[in-house]
């Protein structure tokens, strides 16, 4: 997979092992499909799949161009600004490892 300069610059957390959900789904008490984590922040939003895309909204409010699935055993992050998706080294870790 390609992968955009903005990783280049940029360390790639991995993600929590206590995800809960969609940081405004929780509180709002709405449902989401899959989950996005924000490379820059942390931040977990809901994926474009859910009907809110809070990681999108999350995107288009602060610029944090970058994000990775928050899906176990997933290892793929996604650039929003080049379109680009690509692999990474970590997923989300289940404790087993």
């Amino acid at each position: 997979m390609p992968r955009c300069d903005h990783y280049e610059h940029t360390t790639i957390r991995d993600v929590p092992t206590d995800v809960s959900g969609c940081t405004e789904c929780l509180k709002n008490g709405d449902a989401w499909v899959h989950l996005r984590m924000c490379v820059g922040c942390g931040h977990v939003g809901c994926c474009d799949s859910s009907k809110n895309r809070h990681a999108r909204g999350h995107f288009e409010a602060t610029g944090h161009t970058l994000i990775r699935s928050a899906e176990l055993g997933e290892t793929w992050g996604y650039c929003y600004e080049h379109e680009i998706y690509t692999q990474l080294a970590q997923g989300r870790k289940d404790g087993s490892s």
